[in-house]
């Protein structure tokens, strides 16, 4: 019996050191002294992803993937972000928690909000719970049946300039703006999304990696290696996107680091050490010298803009980063104050919402500017686009119509 007795002794003293072993416990900064976390805060005070029904993929990128779904208690859709972690063996990886630092205190209706951070069983399964947007400019643009007008262009420049002018006095550069990376709702109100690649920068400033901005939208400075970045590197990537906007196709869609600047020479001439000091001095022009070409080619690029539109592109693509226009001036510009005015949100047209169609290629990434500007029985002739031309009209975008824009005395 005494025997019995000492076994179940000694079970019971070995099931409560497997149970004290088996408890995590943190050491408190001031002290020093282990501190045993309560079972009830083990798993944090996030909701479980099993509160949420995923109901279809709408987008996958560089830092994760997005789906539609539905708060099950709330039946409220929402966006949810799955944080990539393939090959992270130390927690979030840095462009997550980046994101969720910056987002969460960031609030303004033109940025996307974070309503929280639920997780998986397991910690490989981490989301991000968004505010749902039903579009993304980027295939929005690319199904549109005929583009925008030149007042909901400007209600959507607006808007963005809004976003960005609250992060950039926040000392936040997004870093990565195009298309793809601004959302609208049904009511007509667009958001900037995707913060993985956003930096809080100070002043002085200091250096970061120049491989940021996606190619079609990175400005001149990023493409000669300058390691200090501004506020000034977004309005370069919002020019893209307004151009873009304006004349129905991409405006300076490079293949490759040379095409790219090739490009921007093409419509902004040569820059030189008299117009951007310390020109020279940057990396990459140490290895090669750019090609001459004196002409800025705006105004034949934008035949149909006036002064006050042209004014504000030049602005925004002023070489020198120190001259180049900020959020705030391009919300002062003339441009939004004349004919046509910008339209209201609640005026903003709505539309089918691809990215929820379910087919085979519903959850390919923007194709190539090669295939789409690939023959389609949709596809705007030379003929057409030299008649718009000769009117003072933009070019028409593939896949839209000949549809005559109405301009407003």
């Amino acid at each position: 019996m005494s025997s019995l007795g000492a076994n179940n002794s000694n079970s019971a003293t070995s099931t409560t050191n497997n149970n004290e072993e088996s408890k995590t416990t943190i050491y408190s900064m001031l002290t020093d002294q282990p501190i045993t976390i309560p079972d009830s805060c083990l798993f944090g005070i996030c909701r479980p992803v099993s509160e949420f029904e995923k109901l279809n993929c709408i987008g996958k990128g560089t830092y994760g993937v997005v789906y539609r779904g539905r708060d099950k208690i709330s039946q409220e859709i929402v966006a949810l972000k799955k944080v990539r972690m393939e090959n992270e063996q130390w927690g979030l990886p840095i462009s997550s928690m980046r994101e969720i630092n910056l987002l969460l205190n960031l609030r303004h209706e033109n940025i996307v909000e974070l309503r929280e951070v639920a997780v998986g069983k397991s910690l490989r399964s981490i989301f991000l719970v968004m505010t749902y947007c039903e579009q993304d400019l980027a295939s929005l643009l690319d199904n549109m049946s005929q583009p925008f007008t030149e007042a909901q262009v400007k209600c959507i420049g607006l808007q963005l300039f809004r976003g960005l002018n609250y992060a950039h006095k926040r000392f936040i550069v997004h870093r990565d703006i195009k298309v793809s990376n601004l959302l609208l709702t049904d009511h007509g109100y667009l958001k900037i999304a995707d913060f993985g690649l956003a930096r809080q920068f100070t002043l002085p400033n200091g250096s970061m990696t120049p491989m940021v901005v996606t190619l079609w939208y990175r400005a001149p400075e990023l493409l000669f290696g300058s390691k200090y970045q501004t506020t000034a590197i977004d309005i370069w990537s919002a020019g893209c996107v307004l151009g873009e906007l304006l004349c129905h196709r991409p405006l300076l869609p490079g293949r490759s680091e040379i095409q790219q600047i090739d490009l921007i020479i093409e419509m902004f001439g040569t820059p030189t050490e008299k117009i951007w000091p310390g020109l020279n001095d940057l990396p990459s022009l140490k290895h090669f010298s750019l090609r001459q070409q004196p002409y800025n080619n705006v105004k034949q690029t934008f035949p149909w803009l006036t002064n006050a539109g042209l004014r504000l592109i030049n602005f925004m693509f002023m070489y020198d980063p120190c001259k180049r226009a900020t959020a705030e001036d391009c919300l002062r510009s003339s441009y939004f104050k004349e004919a046509p005015l910008p339209c209201e949100n609640d005026l903003m047209p709505s539309f089918p919402q691809h990215r929820n169609q379910i087919s085979s290629s519903s959850n390919q990434p923007r194709p190539a500017l090669s295939a789409r500007l690939s023959s389609s029985s949709n596809e705007p002739t030379s003929a057409v686009n030299d008649s718009r031309k000769r009117q003072n009209l933009p070019p028409l975008r593939v896949g839209c119509t000949n549809v005559k824009r109405t301009r407003k005395s």
